[in-house]
């Protein structure tokens, strides 16, 4: 993943919302000037994140109604070992022969909307599919620490 130099995203802020029940209180905690939230949002140093990147934002669609089908309409969390399945079917980036699995990353080491998106995904989630310069991503989290 390189520098992104622009921050546009296809659906709005797209930032770690899950669709279907529930996702979207956590959205919005633990931004702000020293604020701290119970689940790290906005104040961790590092975040360890699963994502699939496609070129195309149809293709992204697609295994985000996978990831809706089989988990998010029912308010369930995605479980990392299915995330890395369809990571690893549909993916583009060479991350996803491994599940789309990025490892523990420091703020600053991606680039625009998708340290955004990482950074404010809360634990065990997946973000809705957003844009950066390198395409179509969609983000699990899987952990956060400082």
């Amino acid at each position: 993943m390189g520098k992104d130099s622009k921050a546009k995203e296809s659906s709005g802020k797209g930032k770690g919302k899950q669709s279907g029940g529930g996702g979207d209180e956590n959205a919005s905690k633990g931004k702000g000037k020293g604020g701290k939230a119970a689940d790290g949002l906005g104040t961790c140093t590092y975040v360890k994140a699963r994502h699939i990147l496609c070129e195309k934002q149809g293709k992204i669609n697609e295994a985000y109604k996978k990831l809706q089908d089989g988990w998010l309409s029912n308010g369930d969390k995605v479980p990392p070992a299915e995330f890395a399945k369809l990571a690893a079917e549909y993916s583009e980036c060479p991350s996803g022969k491994k599940g789309g699995d990025l490892g523990w990353f420091p703020r600053g080491k991606m680039a625009g909307p998708f340290q955004d998106v990482a950074f404010s995904t809360s634990i065990g989630a997946t973000s809705a599919p957003f844009k950066s310069t390198h395409g179509y991503h969609v983000i699990l989290c899987e952990g956060r620490k400082n």
